[in-house]
Parts: C-alpha cells; structure tokens; sequence
C-alpha cells in the first residue's frame, strides 16, 4: 500500500461560455497549471446544474443549453496550489472556487521521473 501524502484540491466551477483572452476559460485554466507544472489538471462536464442566477442549465434535447456547467479539477501540494491562487484570480471573472485539503494514494510509476 502507498502511504499518503498531503495535499490540496483545486476545485473550480464555471461554464462552457466562460472565457479568458478569447478562448474558453476552462482550456486556459488547464494549460496555465500545466505552465505552472501543477501536477495535473482534469475538465469535468456536467449534464445539469445550476448557479447564483438559479437558471438550470441542461443537456436534455428540449432545453438544450450551450452553456453547461463545468467542473475543473486540480491536485498538488498546499504550496503549489496557493502559487497558482493569484494566476486564477486574474482569469476569472465570475464562478465559485473551492479548497479541500486532502491525502493522496499515488499508484503506478512516476513516468516523468523514467524519462
């Protein structure tokens, strides 16, 4: 068993319409944690949600939405993730950011530490 290590989430929420220097907010998110050498960056989609303006967002065919809900995912050590803290206040402009610290259980092999 691996032992665990400490930790923080990143957790972002936002929307497909969100944007930073004319391209989607989430895309920019990503590629600047990867720039920052975060330790990895995942882009979650969501079927349904809702937000401060209480409008349901959906993928249901009736009431398609072009603008649903998007959850951005970011794991690293306290330091790193409060390193990147500032870079995203400066790209969002609307949306909800959460913190949780937690412990990690990494498996398989560090293949950046291979090459």
């Amino acid at each position: 068993m691996q032992l665990p290590k400490q930790a923080v989430l990143l957790r972002i929420f936002t929307g497909e319409n969100d944007k930073f220097d004319d391209r989607p907010l989430y895309e920019a998110i990503v590629m600047k944690a990867r720039e920052m050498h975060l330790a990895g960056a995942t882009v979650l989609r969501g079927p349904m949600g809702f937000g401060k303006s209480s409008l349901v967002h959906t993928d249901k065919i009736l009431r398609l939405s072009l603008d649903l809900p998007l959850v951005i995912e970011i794991v690293d050590s306290e330091e790193k993730i409060n390193e990147f803290l500032p870079v995203l206040d400066g790209m969002m402009d609307s949306g909800l950011v959460t913190l949780e610290k937690l412990q990690v259980l990494q498996y398989g092999l560090d293949k950046a530490a291979d090459a």
